[in-house]
């Protein structure tokens, strides 16, 4: 039977008027019988706090934070789930019965389920180079460490930020950062997780870290292959996916985190006109 009472929910961000979470969210909504409102809000760093509490006494269920409040939200949350704490940042809110906050993060675990359960791609035991050590990658080292890869190399432009995000994670498993220059062996996966493909820029990897086994995975989307994943594919490797199904499933996590029901994805993919997960290979 349908919940006749419509909820509210919307997403943070600035700029926001690209984003599909409204459409997405909504579409979750109907596939559990939840009726649900959801609206962006743009907004400005020195009104953040204002914007926040104006939705709050609007009485939505929760909130979708994107660039750049995943980090300013964070003192105005209450508590923060294990993912939250992880990552330094928040990219979903509850508002508890209360009135109090609860922040989460959802990107790594939606990353994780989109790899792993979606498309079948067993990361136990084997070699991750993760490109990047921004907040995006923050938010995926320890869902991947989760799962015992053999090995989890970072390597960034800025080593240091590297080595710091390495020694940050080490207790949860093997992670170590290495110079770019200095990456050697062929690895499983690579995950994209720097700029390189929104500038429509990137640098080469050394030979041999790609070979015919090798999936990429750029955490960006688009409606063409990223760079990267251009790259990836004319250097051999065996296929290459882009992130619009981590964007998907941290969006499922997101409103079972709200409504404590996870939505099935029918009608998504269409929303962001993809008929399928399907990657892309190098024809």
């Amino acid at each position: 039977m349908q919940n006749n009472q419509k909820k509210l929910a919307v997403i943070f961000g600035n700029p926001v008027a690209q984003s599909k979470s409204p459409e997405m969210q909504m579409q979750f909504g109907k596939n559990v019988d939840i009726e649900l409102n959801y609206l962006k809000v743009l907004t400005t760093l020195p009104q953040f706090e204002t914007s926040l509490r104006e939705w709050i006494g609007k009485g939505i269920v929760g909130a979708n934070i994107t660039v750049p409040f995943k980090e300013v939200v964070m003192p105005y949350c209450d508590r923060l789930t294990i993912e939250a704490e992880e990552a330094k940042a928040v990219n979903t809110i509850r508002i508890e019965k209360d009135g109090s906050i609860t922040g989460h993060n959802s990107d790594g675990i939606g990353l994780l389920r989109d790899i792993t359960e979606i498309k079948g791609i067993d990361i136990t035991g084997k070699r991750i180079l993760v490109l990047g050590a921004g907040g995006a990658v923050r938010g995926i080292l320890g869902p991947l460490l989760s799962h015992k890869p053999a090995s989890l190399i970072i390597t960034n432009r800025t080593f240091s930020k590297a080595k710091m995000l390495a020694g940050e994670f080490s207790h949860l498993g093997e992670i170590k950062a290495v110079e770019r220059d200095d990456l050697m062996g062929s690895f499983d996966l690579i995950i994209n997780g720097t700029s390189a493909s929104l500038q429509n820029e990137f640098p080469p990897l050394p030979a041999g870290v790609i070979s015919s086994h090798t999936i990429g995975y750029d955490l960006v989307y688009g409606d063409q292959p990223t760079i990267f994943m251009e790259y990836l594919l004319s250097e051999g490797g065996r296929a290459a996916y882009d992130g619009l199904g981590m964007l998907i499933e941290q969006g499922v996590y997101a409103f079972e985190f709200w409504f404590g029901k996870r939505p099935s994805i029918e009608g998504v993919l269409e929303i962001f006109g993809r008929a399928s997960y399907a990657p892309f290979y190098d024809q």
